[in-house]
């Protein structure tokens, strides 16, 4: 969610406290910030918006010194103003925060009566004051630090510095992750490895109630009771370079089109090209096979590529699936099976929810598995088991490139599970195998023909106020996560069902203003059963789009306003191609509004707060 990146060094440190915010902000962020110690005393420039304000700030009075810390804020407690924005300051300390106080508000009163005048509506301005407060009793910053810490309740991570302490940065990580970067005579802190990445390559990464002294010559780091303790240092492999649009208007746009690269890179990395074998590591077949049931837990698209997931570990590899979203998990307390395996799907590997729910499903004894887009996380780190989807970078706020390839690990898992079981005959495993092997070239193919259909549909619908998503079997969750990018990118209300319950209750909604989209390939085994849905629908005055093959369409020209056309696919794929017209639609259509398709307001990349 937010971005912290802090420096202490002997070189001028805004500019590169910039350039850490700028690979932050794909974490999506409302306001922007930095504070470094001029001639002892703190400085601090902030903006509301995009960091392209921040930095005018900077051009127009610029910040000298040394050490000093960045933010990039998405709201919690307090409007997206430039005075709520990080960092939050007194006259002795300044403060960058992600995470959540929950105890602010007494902790904001206790200070008050103390005649702490406060600025801001944040939670984290409280620290600020509490540090401030222990430190006019005559405490150390060290001490002072500890003695807040000690009391504040939550999810944080924090970077702190210190009027007068030019050779001092302080971090705490509280359920919300941050790194120590190890330099030549110089250190580094951030919210995760990728700022870090064209500073230094080697890494540390705290755990939960840790507080780390850094000063120019290393890292001290203590546990929250105060004892001294290392955290392996380790050679991050994340790339320094930066990832930029090339010759595309939006990132969303370049990661759909990277897809035929990515979905093949993670394909190959489980299917042998040679053979035609799928190759799970093991130790993942010998605990999915040992397993009465699967649990899978994520957030958002995620979830959806876990509910097609659930189909393809049910219907092939003939084991029982559980799926739950990760913020509802835990809190109903699941009683979990013996030799159980739980699955958590995440992009980023940071996200809050799904990590706790990950935490609950340990403590229940599940041998953990992670599916996880970016490496060295939190997620990952605290997994018995980890497969990566190779995506890259994905700088775009709404997932694509992400959810295909969450959905082509699942596949390659399921099948291989399926094979390992003696679940699927032979001869449609091979049919199975084929057919993933053929989904890069499928979508490269469809990339050629999709943007001028999806752009045209665009403008008819770009609009309307509510549209629907129709679906079926592995369709459905595909049909909620269309109508979650619409929703994202564009701002106009959908919503997804599967196609048959349409008829108990929503179709009250259904009239000559309601777009629905309906997802139907002709050799679906279940097409008649979307035709007839649909044909209720066209019959109470819908408008239907149609995404379909020509088998489909001919059966149902007569009935459909629009149509997207797609290559017949072999069904136990179509999740994966037929997430690219409907990835398109959605920005298509926020491109003709004119909304910011790669960073939607109040979306955050890496949800690190309950």
């Amino acid at each position: 969610m937010c971005g912290i990146i802090g420096i202490i060094s002997e070189d001028h440190a805004a500019d590169r406290l910039l350039e850490g915010l700028k690979r932050l902000e794909y974490r999506g962020y409302d306001s922007a910030g930095i504070a470094t110690l001029v001639d002892g005393e703190i400085g601090r420039r902030r903006a509301k918006g995009k960091l392209m304000h921040l930095e005018d700030r900077l051009n127009e009075n610029p910040l000298d010194g040394t050490i000093g810390i960045g933010h990039t804020r998405w709201a919690t407690h307090g409007a997206a103003t430039e005075d709520n924005a990080h960092p939050h300051a007194t006259e002795k300390v300044a403060v960058v925060h992600n995470g959540i106080i929950e105890n602010y508000a007494e902790l904001k009163e206790e200070l008050a009566k103390n005649q702490c005048r406060f600025e801001t509506d944040t939670d984290t301005e409280v620290v600020a004051h509490l540090i401030t407060h222990y430190m006019k009793q005559g405490k150390s910053p060290q001490d002072a630090t500890n003695a807040a810490l000690d009391r504040l309740e939550g999810a944080f991570a924090l970077a702190i510095i210190f009027s007068g302490e030019n050779n001092l940065l302080i971090g705490a990580r509280q359920g919300t992750p941050l790194a120590i970067g190890y330099g030549d005579g110089e250190m580094f802190i951030a919210s995760d490895s990728y700022a870090l990445a064209p500073l230094t390559k080697k890494i540390a990464f705290l755990e939960d109630g840790d507080r780390v002294q850094v000063t120019r010559e290393g890292a001290r780091i203590f546990s929250n009771d105060n004892v001294e303790v290392e955290r392996p240092i380790r050679i991050t492999a994340q790339s320094g370079a930066t990832t930029g649009k090339g010759a595309y208007k939006h990132f969303m746009l370049k990661e759909i089109h990277e897809q035929p690269a990515v979905i093949g890179d993670t394909m190959n990395s489980f299917v042998n090209p040679a053979t035609g074998g799928i190759a799970i590591p093991q130790d993942v077949l010998d605990a999915l096979s040992k397993a009465p049931r699967i649990t899978m837990v994520a957030c958002g698209t995620a979830y959806y590529a876990c509910m097609v997931a659930k189909y393809w570990f049910e219907q092939t590899a003939r084991i029982p699936c559980d799926i739950d979203i990760a913020s509802e998990f835990r809190y109903r307390e699941a009683p979990l099976p013996e030799d159980g395996v739980a699955i958590f799907v995440s992009q980023s590997g940071e996200t809050l929810d799904t990590l706790e729910a990950l935490r609950y499903c340990k403590s229940q004894k599940q041998k953990i598995l992670s599916i996880v887009n970016t490496i060295e996380s939190t997620i990952e780190r605290e997994s018995d088991m980890v497969l990566h989807t190779l995506a890259g970078p994905e700088i775009g706020v709404a997932s694509t490139k992400a959810f295909t390839t969450q959905l082509t690990t699942l596949a390659c898992m399921a099948l291989a599970l399926a094979i390992h079981k003696g679940a699927v005959e032979k001869n449609k495993a091979q049919q199975y195998t084929d057919a993933l092997r053929h989904v890069p070239a499928q979508i490269a193919e469809a990339l050629k023909s999709l943007e001028q259909q999806t752009e045209e549909i665009a403008r008819d619908v770009f609009e309307v106020s509510d549209m629907l998503y129709l679906g079926r079997n592995l369709l459905y969750p595909l049909a909620m996560e269309g109508a979650l990018k619409l929703k994202e990118v564009s701002y106009i209300h959908a919503e997804g069902y599967a196609a048959g319950e349409l008829k108990h209750g929503p179709i009250a909604l259904i009239d000559e203003q309601m777009p629905i989209v309906v997802l139907a390939p002709g050799n679906d085994p279940f097409f008649e059963k979307t035709a007839s849905n649909l044909q209720e629908n066209v019959a109470r005055g819908a408008k239907v789009l149609l995404i379909s093959d020509e088998t489909g369409r001919k059966k149902l020209k007569d009935h459909i306003t629009w149509s997207i056309d797609m290559e017949t696919v072999e069904p136990f794929v179509a999740p994966i191609v037929y997430s690219l017209p409907i990835q398109l639609l959605a920005y298509h259509v926020a491109v003709t509004k004119g909304t910011d398709v790669d960073q939607p307001r109040n979306l955050a990349k890496s949800v690190t707060v309950e």
